[in-house]
């Protein structure tokens, strides 16, 4: 064979190669394919520097590159939390889409409820990059980012927008923040109460952020006294009220968590519900990764177990009377059960969505159906605040 011929049926083998690579590529990312993503997609993303790969995947679902997911919904999936119906429970957690730029998208890979933020009134860029950092070993990220933000008025039109478009009728959660420089908080708080309500199916006030220097100070009894007092005074006065929602760090101590209980209890403090939790600051001893020690918010399986103990200890001190949205380390249906079971009416997701793809939402809600219908639950709040197992009480007594 001369050489020329050789090298054309080389030519076209690498052609048919590629073509048939590339086909098989493009179906399995259309099609939503857990182990391509698992394997091949998200290894490939992750070559990218940790704030890079979370832009691209923002944009991903800001135009709505991947479709729509074909998986319907089973009925005992469906429920409501604070008097707003949600197809299913599981929502994405604020920090994934900051300044509500794919909420559509997000909406169309299967979640839920989608929570946008945390928003400040006035933009700003946040910490000093770098500021992610992956702990691949144990499915976890430190964040730092600081609150970086579009500001109040840049993400209040994005949302009108899509509201107006009319294409769009899911549920809408707004995450507040307040800026790092502000003099007066609470009217940060007031200020994206009185802009937000119109437009959101529910509000949160996020002061358990570990990147905003004094921001956890706002957790502290009287502190949290006087923001909810003047956040309970605005929204009385509010033509469209709308469900609040009050953010925790799991890094509270019991005491505190009681006092913080105790203090939604009072008339002139309540909230609709709260969620439980932010990301932590504390290190165990058992992560590997060698980012493990870096400053900021640790978010992932680590804080799994600590966020179901905080949300059972939470449920209880509120007598189950105040609506818990569950978070931390929820990777499959069993996480999500857990948190359930502790007293979480629904949950988020968020570290999983970045190590496993968008196939993690459709997996959570497939196992979650599953165990529901074994352990003899017909809907998700039937299964509410009914207890762990004593298998896995005897877990959290090991470890805590």
């Amino acid at each position: 064979m001369s050489s020329s011929k050789f090298f054309r049926k080389l030519r076209s083998l690498v052609f048919i190669s590629t073509a048939a690579t590339g086909i098989t590529f493009g179906y399995s990312y259309y099609r939503n394919d857990e182990n391509f993503f698992r394997t091949i997609l998200i290894p490939s993303i992750m070559m990218l520097e940790a704030e890079q790969a979370h832009r691209l995947a923002v944009l991903i679902c800001k135009w709505k590159l991947l479709p729509p997911v074909s998986y319907k919904d089973p009925e005992v999936l469906g429920t409501s939390i604070c008097n707003i119906s949600l197809k299913n429970p599981v929502g994405i957690a604020a920090g994934f889409d900051k300044n509500a730029e794919a909420i559509e998208g997000l909406s169309q890979l299967g979640f839920g409820f989608v929570e946008i933020g945390s928003v400040t009134p006035m933009p700003q860029a946040g910490n000093q990059k770098p500021r992610v950092f992956r702990l691949k070993e144990d499915e976890a990220i430190i964040n730092r980012y600081g609150f970086n933000s579009d500001g109040h008025e840049q993400v209040w039109h994005r949302i009108q927008q899509l509201r107006a478009s009319g294409r769009f009728e899911g549920v809408i959660g707004v995450n507040l923040g307040k800026n790092k420089t502000s003099e007066d908080p609470v009217s940060d708080y007031v200020e994206g109460l009185k802009l937000f309500s119109p437009c959101a199916d529910y509000l949160v006030i996020n002061v358990s952020s570990p990147n905003t220097p004094g921001l956890r100070d706002m957790q502290h009894k009287d502190t949290l006294k006087k923001l909810l007092t003047e956040v309970n005074k605005t929204k009385s006065s509010l033509e469209t009220p709308k469900p609040i929602f009050l953010k925790l760090a799991p890094d509270l101590t019991h005491d505190e968590l009681k006092d913080i209980c105790k203090t939604i209890k009072r008339k002139e403090c309540q909230v609709d519900g709260l969620i439980i939790s932010n990301t932590t600051i504390d290190r165990s001893v058992t992560l590997r990764s060698s980012n493990s020690q870096e400053v900021g918010g640790l978010s992932g399986r680590p804080l799994k177990e600590k966020s179901t103990r905080m949300i059972e200890d939470a449920y209880k001190l509120t007598d189950g009377k105040v609506p818990i949205i569950g978070a931390g380390g929820i990777g499959s249906g069993q996480d999500a059960y857990d948190k359930i079971l502790a007293g979480a009416s629904a949950i988020q997701l968020y570290s999983s969505f970045v190590y496993q793809g968008p196939p993690v939402v459709t997996k959570v809600k497939k196992e979650l159906d599953e165990l529901l219908g074994i352990n003899g639950y017909d809907s998700v709040a039937q299964a509410v605040g009914q207890g762990i197992t004593k298998e896995k009480r005897s877990i959290f007594s090991y470890f805590f």
